[in-house]
């Protein structure tokens, strides 16, 4: 592409998205003359639903195409601003837009690692990373590794890391959609999450990475608009101030004020005593299993509805009470101020919160590093000159919301504790009850004094983002419109997560070991197969909510960090390493990261040094270092063509790369 054909193609598509995000504006604008007209909430939400959902799928079908280069790369012509556009919106996904927010309010300080460790880990991608693909071509993470250690070994082991990577991460995204259509449709969970995925489907089977990277753009546009919006308002309703990043200070200091009151108030203290004689008493019933099932089993017999939902066994038992116990003991706790740093868990000691803090930031930014959806936004660009500076409007575009969520989490506090946290249980507003019915509110009267104290009142992380307009009590279109950026954030990176794994399995799988002579269109065919079958298959895992949003994201960043930074690295920038380091490491750091994040999260095994499970790759990426380097070095060295290889990739030719 001449100089003069990208300037006028960059014109074209300015102007295109300059109308379309003027044309947002002013459907957001007659919404809301709308609903003051008397438009039902529940129409607001359904054509906020319906009408993002169909701007998404008219791009998705205008940019449909059968070209293989088309597909899988978008031409290679996608210039650095929409690029950084689309990869910022497909890296910011639910687990950005809804669940980042949600671990600030209720960590704090310690909150902050997704923040350090998501925004460094894009110093690590434009450092060692996105020039060096982009300049060695091709079309996916697994060509590069099968060219550069030489042979389908080392591809097979980096395609299966790619579909085990990308589909845990793309099960929280399609959860993440069905919490949103479950509560702005009004239908359960397992409805909205395959409603959701209709809409993820028309944006990327058709077109590819072509369109999947227009509706991305698109798909930002709406997110951006629809979390910087709300907690512009937010901020006025609060403070006064338009700016809530200047507001923060502000709001930080009074939620600190009222901390100290509600958290001495003689009620709370009440509430937390009535939580601690709970742990005791289901202590006390698990230690005296099985006999105390019988004895419960008795008491309610009178009652048939609340005898039904006894375990059935003195094993379920034990795990029942058992995380009932857990959740007892957590709500007896003091809680502790939101600028405490380092504050950790319940019981967890100050050393260990440090530990995971600082383990935490390191495998968000070499996971980041790793990811293999975000590396491949960089074989699009036109050059190794337009990926770096993608890297650059990619940092751009990611830190308009991230140096945001932190306002939102402390404006969203102050909310709470200044207009829940002692009012009158009867008269909480509709939101509680509304977001109640999605599983995601809880409220426990323990005292019986008819208010409401702050260890009465659960809240899921999931839902600060989503009903931080409600709690405020702004306008119901505003509450649609971050339904719609939290859905346009699920469904941009689902779209991109969907087709990683189907190219992987497509394009390195069948048609570089199966079938080399394969057709063009078998082999699209083949991957909208593949993306629709993997698509379905997460959909079902997402109905079962494996975990919160935030917790399966950070699992598959540490995965991938495992699996994949330490082969990328050193293919870069060490000739020696070789297909049998390469194959080794790859291995030996996703099962020690998957051993200990299962033995950890799921048979309660003690965690080492106290790190927690969503940190797993703090182990996994240096066994994968060490591994590499020992094995390539007691194995034959790698050709002179992979030293050539080596050196055209990571030295400039001095031509516009």
């Amino acid at each position: 592409m001449t100089t003069s054909t990208a300037l006028g193609y960059f014109q074209v598509l300015r102007r295109y998205f300059g109308w379309y995000t003027g044309g947002f504006i002013v459907f957001v604008l007659l919404l809301a003359v709308a609903e003051q007209l008397g438009l039902p909430h529940v129409w607001i939400g359904y054509t906020f639903m319906a009408f993002t959902i169909l701007i998404y799928a008219t791009i998705g079908i205008i940019s449909r195409t059968a070209d293989i280069v088309e597909y899988y790369v978008a031409g290679r012509r996608i210039p650095a601003i929409f690029n950084g556009m689309a990869t910022g919106s497909d890296w910011m996904s639910a687990a950005s837009f809804i669940g980042m927010a949600g671990a600030l309010y209720f960590s704090g300080f310690d909150g902050l690692a997704y923040v350090m460790g998501w925004t460094g880990g894009y110093v690590l991608v434009g450092l060692y990373l996105a020039p060096y693909l982009r300049k060695f071509g091709q079309f996916t993470i697994p060509d590069f590794l099968g060219t550069r250690y030489e042979g389908n070994f080392v591809r097979v082991v980096g395609a299966v890391t790619v579909v085990l990577v990308s589909f845990v991460y793309v099960v929280a995204q399609i959860y993440g959609v069905g919490l949103i259509s479950s509560r702005f449709l009004g239908v359960d969970l397992s409805t909205g999450v395959f409603a959701g995925l209709v809409g993820i489907l028309v944006c990327s089977f058709l077109g590819g990475m072509r369109a999947v990277t227009w509706t991305q753009v698109a798909q930002y546009v709406v997110l951006i608009i629809a979390y910087v919006v709300p907690v512009v308002m937010l901020s006025i309703h609060i403070t006064g101030a338009p700016i809530p990043q200047i507001a923060y200070g502000q709001a930080l200091r009074e939620v600190t004020q009222q901390e100290q009151k509600i958290f001495n108030d003689p009620k709370q203290q009440q509430v937390l005593q009535h939580y601690a004689q709970r742990a005791k008493e289901i202590e006390t019933r698990i230690q005296r299993l099985p006999a105390s099932l019988t004895e419960e089993r008795q008491r309610l017999k009178d009652n048939p509805q609340l005898l039904q939902e006894l375990p059935e066994s003195p094993e379920e038992a034990r795990e029942v009470w058992g995380r009932d116990l857990a959740t007892a003991k957590a709500k007896a706790q003091s809680p502790i101020s939101h600028a405490a740093p380092f504050k950790g868990e319940v019981g967890e000691k100050r050393d260990a919160s440090r530990n995971n803090f600082l383990a935490l930031v390191f495998c968000l930014m070499v996971g980041t590093a790793a990811l293999p959806h975000i590396l491949i936004r960089y074989y699009t660009t036109p050059s190794v000159r337009e990926a770096r500076a993608s890297v650059f409007w990619s940092v751009v575009a990611i830190f308009l919301l991230y140096v945001t969520a932190p306002a939102l989490a402390v404006l969203a506090k102050h909310a709470v504790y200044f207009t829940l946290v002692g009012a009158p249980i009867a008269d909480l507003p509709a939101w509680i009850t509304a977001w109640s019915k999605v599983g995601l509110v809880r409220i426990e009267d323990i005292n019986s004094d008819g208010l409401l104290q702050l260890a009465e009142l659960t809240l899921d992380p999931d839902i600060i983002v989503l009903a931080a307009p409600e709690m405020a009590g702004l306008p119901y279109v505003i509450s649609g419109l971050v339904a719609a950026g939290g859905l346009a954030a699920a469904l941009s990176t689902a779209d991109g997560l969907l087709l990683t794994i189907a190219n992987a399995l497509a394009h390195d799988i069948y048609f570089k070991i199966i079938s080399p002579a394969a057709s063009t269109s078998k082999r699209v065919a083949i991957s909208k197969g593949m993306l629709v079958l993997v698509a379905v298959s997460a959909a079902y895992v997402a109905t079962f909510k494996p975990g919160h949003i935030l917790s399966i994201v950070a699992w598959a960043f540490s995965i991938a960090a495992s699996g994949f930074f330490p082969a990328l690295v050193l293919g870069i920038f060490w000739k020696r390493a070789n297909k049998w380091g390469a194959v080794a490491g790859m291995t030996t750091g996703i099962t020690a990261c998957l051993f200990y994040l299962i033995s950890v999260r799921f048979f309660d095994m003690t965690p080492w040094f106290g790190i927690k499970d969503i940190a797993s790759g703090v182990f996994g990426v240096p066994i994968g270092f060490i591994t590499i380097i020992l094995v390539s070095l007691v194995t034959p060295s790698p050709s002179r063509e992979i030293y050539d290889l080596v050196d055209r990739v990571r030295y400039p030719n001095l031509k516009g790369e």
